[in-house]
């Protein structure tokens, strides 16, 4: 059991974390000299700006928490004790190097491997958006800080829908479910990357579908919108923190019915 005064002292630790990553994303946004291409047959970008974050932040969990874990985006795990850092240097690497102030920094605390703690920085707007199990979401814009919450949305007919791309679902098993469920939305937004799960949970987004995540991509973000009041879970109902298929919702009524519509 991990007590609120050790939570504190992490979620401080995480803050310093975000920080250290923005001195080496943001002199590299709009910015950039190269992008190279991780896949032989795709594209897969990455920039100096995922490796100098997560090179940052790395360095200084090794200093602070040796005996920690650490999995990350660009650089190979790390086996430690009960506590895993989860880090993407950049989520949204097409945002960064389009100039679109949509990716972040995603930084996630996992123990005894369920997450416990996750941030979400966009350095460029000045917004950080994080939460540690059991004491609610924050957004902290520049000086101010402000609790978030999740809005209720019952009706899939009400709802607006968010995922990157249409094209995570063209041609695959889920592209069938995803015109299932979009066709009946109220409203449905593409872009945004991890930025669409804050919005869920500032109770601006009801929905965030999406297939193919690595498990970076989207465990710092589950305690986010949890602890907003909403849920996030796979398409089946079960943990989402493995990556694969994500669905996050603002009403659990409504991830209910979502989860029917999946199943059929």
């Amino acid at each position: 059991m991990i007590g609120t005064e050790q939570l504190t002292d992490l979620l401080g630790f995480a803050h310093q974390l975000a920080d250290a990553a923005a001195r080496a994303t943001l002199p590299l946004f709009r910015n950039l000299e190269s992008v190279e291409n991780k896949l032989s047959d795709g594209f897969d970008p990455v920039t100096a700006a995922d490796r100098n974050a997560e090179t940052a932040i790395r360095a200084l969990i090794e200093n602070h928490y040796p005996s920690h874990a650490i999995t990350g985006e660009e650089f190979d795990n790390k086996a430690g004790d009960a506590f895993e850092w989860v880090i993407d240097p950049i989520d949204g690497t097409r945002a960064f190097m389009s100039g679109i102030p949509t990716w972040g920094t995603l930084i996630g605390l996992n123990f005894e491997g369920q997450p416990i703690l996750g941030l979400m920085d966009q350095p460029f707007t000045q917004e950080r958006f994080f939460a540690v199990q059991g004491q609610g979401a924050n957004l902290r814009h520049i000086d101010s800080q402000t609790p978030m919450a999740t809005r209720a949305c019952a009706s899939l007919d009400n709802a607006v829908l968010a995922t990157t791309s249409p094209d995570l679902f063209a041609d695959t098993p889920g592209e069938a479910a995803w015109q299932r469920i979009s066709s009946q939305a109220k409203l449905v937004r593409y872009g945004g990357d991890c930025y669409n799960y804050a919005l869920v949970a500032m109770g601006q987004v009801d929905i965030v579908m999406e297939q193919g995540l690595k498990d970076v991509d989207i465990q710092p973000l589950i305690q986010i919108v949890e602890e907003a009041g909403g849920i996030v879970t796979d398409w089946q109902g079960g943990p989402a923190q493995s990556g694969g298929t994500a669905i996050a919702c603002g009403d659990t009524a409504l991830h209910e019915k979502l989860l029917a519509l999946l199943a059929q």
